[in-house]
């Protein structure tokens, strides 16, 4: 079965594609009164009996699915699925990016692979301030100077060579084959080029096939071919690693870097390695939730949340009641707290991960706090107290589980939308600005807003800390739910949500996806919230216990795969882009 969520641009055709009760809230009564939203209504959601692949392009996760029925396992199609999304979805999917797997084999065995970026060895903590010592506006944004070293093809070369069936070769040749011949724009795609246009223009020395050849916008059901980047995919597909941190390929990036004053040197590529991790464990209700750990703030921040809401029952308060979203607020508050002062790369400093998800320590951060309660004020709700000092938007997720039970849950990025915007000349792919995710200075916030500390300080060779939260839950020992999504600081409240949504509402995966959401990182002080998130009752209700309201556009992309008792494979593809499920 496939279903394509193909939405029209602007924020009222996005919301035209969401369920009807986001349009039109209707409210019934609850334990907290009648400020909750009803279970949304939404498309049906694909289901399929063995195997199945949600992505965020249609054609990446046509791919993937390929790659299964031609016997390949859940991590062969992982490694598919991210080459193809580096042609269908420049914006987010990439070779000269990074990015997260967690997995799930059959037989309950766990395991994360983190091919995060790293700063660059030339590197230095202060690179991005003035003389005065203040942060310089763009620097670590957009150019050349913005991007750390890639290590999308090191980590996909490590999944297979560990986890993999099929050859490799079998498994990049389909987007060798996409490139070549080119794929057609969705509308979506369409505007986000046209919207890039200048920046790459204003970046690159050259023309870059993401602006059009002939000056002209993109229109949807235009193709577009990428020759540069089908020859870089074939070294990979013929040389593995070689093919990109070597020979012609890496040529071509050290001559990107030196026409853009960069500072990525042939030992940053020589030297890059992806690094095996223990995954994050940790129990919520009957389930147990399995998520990545740092230089990921993602599966602290999402348990130590889900440990805040567990002694609550959130299903008798009702979906999105006041009483409801006060207390997950309040549980993300400080979760962005303790994010901001102590998480960033174990591999420099020590990270508290057990002392933050301490049982003990999580019940004095949320003494006090009921469902009646006012809003906290984030000038007052610091880093935990009880801890030893310590000295961290546009993104692509996919989801797969084959059909002997393996699960891959895999969040991969350029960070911003087109990363650094530079196009690797004679190579054709796009290079990230992950090097904005450091701290560049403490207390000053990044592009999503989000507050750093010295835990994220810029040092060479050390990953820069990252909202991805890719997770995996099971149920009595059985996988129950795969999920992730994009939406840099809104990552980790966008899957707890989903989740929630499963769990605790009885949502299929598609009403969890499509559902509208909410928003608090901490800092600024408020609710982001998207159109038909709230009734007016609860709005209201909650605008009289203290919390600041910020309407927002529609964020994050979340792909969900919930596998039910029966076996039975539910898949959920977020309607707010092209994002498509699978399976058979």
């Amino acid at each position: 079965m496939l279903h394509r969520s193909f939405l029209a641009l602007g924020l009222a055709a996005v919301l035209a594609g969401l369920p009807a009760c986001q349009r039109q809230p209707a409210t019934y009564t609850t334990a907290a009164g009648a400020t909750a939203l009803p279970a949304p209504r939404a498309a049906a959601p694909v289901t399929a009996r063995q195997a199945m692949v949600v992505s965020a392009h249609p054609e990446a996760t046509r791919i993937g699915l390929e790659v299964l029925r031609q016997g390949g396992n859940a991590y062969d199609a992982a490694v598919a699925v991210q080459f193809a999304l580096a042609v269908a979805l420049p914006a987010a999917g990439n070779i000269g990016g990074g990015g997260f797997v967690v997995y799930r084999h059959a037989d309950g065995s766990l395991g994360t692979l983190d091919f995060r970026e790293k700063a660059p060895l030339a590197a230095s903590r202060d690179m991005y301030l003035d003389a005065q010592g203040n942060v310089r506006p763009g620097l670590s944004t957009d150019g050349h100077l913005a991007a750390g070293v890639p290590g999308t093809v090191a980590g996909m070369v490590a999944l297979h060579q560990k986890l993999g069936k099929l050859p490799w070769a079998q498994l990049v040749a389909p987007s060798v084959e996409l490139a070549t011949q080119g794929l057609r724009l969705t509308a979506k795609e369409a505007q986000g080029l046209n919207d890039t246009r200048a920046d790459f223009l204003r970046l690159n020395k050259h023309v870059p096939v993401y602006a059009h050849p002939e000056g002209r916008p993109w229109q949807a059901g235009d193709v577009v071919k990428y020759p540069e980047l089908s020859a870089a995919l074939g070294r990979i597909r013929d040389q593995g690693r070689n093919g990109f941190y070597q020979g012609e390929t890496a040529r071509l990036l050290l001559a990107e870097m030196q026409r853009g004053n960069g500072i990525i040197a042939q030992a940053d590529l020589d030297q890059y390695q992806p690094a095996w991790r223990t995954p994050l464990r940790g129990r919520y209700r009957q389930y147990e939730v399995i998520s990545m750990p740092p230089p990921s703030s993602g599966g602290v921040a999402l348990l130590q949340m889900l440990q805040m809401l567990e002694p609550y029952n959130l299903g008798k308060l009702g979906w999105h009641s006041a009483a409801a979203v006060h207390l997950i607020t309040e549980a993300e508050r400080r979760a962005y707290a303790d994010r901001a002062t102590y998480l960033g790369d174990p591999d420099f400093g020590r990270v508290p991960v057990a002392q933050l998800l301490d049982h003990k320590y999580l019940r004095t951060r949320t003494q006090g706090l009921s469902p009646t309660g006012p809003a906290s004020s984030s000038a007052q709700v610091q880093a935990g107290a009880a801890l030893p000092p310590y000295e961290s938007d546009q993104t692509t997720h996919y989801s797969i589980v084959d059909a002997q039970g393996n699960a891959v849950s895999c969040t991969t990025t350029l960070n911003g939308r087109y990363g650094s915007k530079v196009v690797v000349q004679g190579a054709g792919f796009l290079l990230n600005n992950e090097m904005d995710d450091f701290s560049a200075k403490p207390g000053v916030p990044n592009m999503y807003g989000v507050i750093g500390g010295t835990a994220n300080a810029i040092q060479p060779g050390k990953r820069m800390l990252s909202s991805m939260t890719p997770t995996i839950v099971t149920e009595n020992d059985q996988l129950r739910m795969v999920v992730g999504t994009p939406g840099g600081s809104t990552i980790i409240t966008s899957v707890l949500q989903a989740t929630l949504n499963v769990l605790d509402y009885g949502f299929d995966p598609q009403q969890a996806v499509a559902a509208p959401r909410l928003h608090h990182q901490w800092l600024p002080d408020h609710i982001d919230v998207e159109e038909g998130a709230l009734s007016p009752a609860a709005r209201t209700e909650l605008e009289h216990r203290g919390h600041k309201l910020n309407p927002r556009s529609p964020w994050g992309r979340i792909d969900m795969i919930e596998r039910r008792k029966d076996g039975t494979l539910v898949g959920g593809a977020d309607p707010r882009g092209d994002d498509t499920a699978a399976g058979y």
